[in-house]
């Protein structure tokens, strides 16, 4: 691979939040699991557990945590509240511009945000989820190696052809995920990564979002 092919990669790598429903040949998700796995981590302690849902098991899942959002509030492992201000709340008011104006969803249409936002916890209609855990006692260190598995995946994907769309969302409500897949109190929902076969039809899939210019980020010391 050629320093331009991987940079084509990962530039065509964007979060597709729409779906078509046929399945992803199981060889395809294994291919894409097997090369994630060489995901560096501190130490080589390969922080994460993954667990894959498809199908009617994963439409039962989404129904329960829309159930759960139409009724309650949230209650992630990891609390989701911290304030965005300055550049970082500018970035974020783009991002749900572009999202909410190719959906042809207004400002003041609070009824189309709020049935946009469900979306995210059906997964947006993917055949297949995977959500991603942090073993018991581990902590931010993990958690930034679990980042990096997490990005290797979803590039993986993308080179398998498939579409994917990493999601807070799906961490919203992790005792009703824990207890759909029969897992006890101890490891933290992160992530979902929801992955399929992209719909070019769908209006969500035609928003585009840009990148900060490497001198916001960068500082350079000679």
């Amino acid at each position: 691979m050629t320093p331009e092919d991987f940079d084509t990669l990962v530039r065509s790598r964007r979060s597709v939040r729409g779906y078509l429903p046929t399945p992803v040949d199981p060889a395809r998700i294994e291919a894409a699991l097997q090369t994630a796995l060489w995901a560096p981590s501190n130490c080589n302690v390969q922080p994460w557990t993954v667990h894959l849902v498809s199908g009617e098991r994963l439409r039962a899942l989404g129904r329960a945590m829309i159930e759960a959002a139409q009724t309650g509030r949230p209650h992630p492992d990891v609390p989701m509240d911290t304030p965005y201000l300055g550049i970082f709340r500018e970035r974020q008011i783009g991002s749900a511009k572009a999202l909410y104006g190719a959906m042809g969803i207004a400002r003041d249409d609070r009824e189309g945000r709020a049935a946009a936002f469900l979306r995210n916890l059906d997964a947006f209609g993917a055949p297949h989820a995977l959500f991603v855990f942090l073993p018991e006692g581990f902590g931010t260190r993990e958690a930034a190696d679990l980042g990096g598995f997490v990005q290797t995946l979803m590039l993986a994907l993308t080179a398998q052809g498939l579409g994917s769309v990493a999601q807070g969302a799906l961490s919203l409500y992790p005792d009703i995920v824990r207890a759909h897949l029969g897992l006890g109190v101890g490891p933290q929902l992160m992530v979902g990564i929801a992955f399929g076969h992209e719909d070019p039809a769908h209006p969500a899939n035609a928003a585009r979002t840009d990148r900060a210019r490497l001198s916001e980020i960068l500082t350079r010391h000679d």
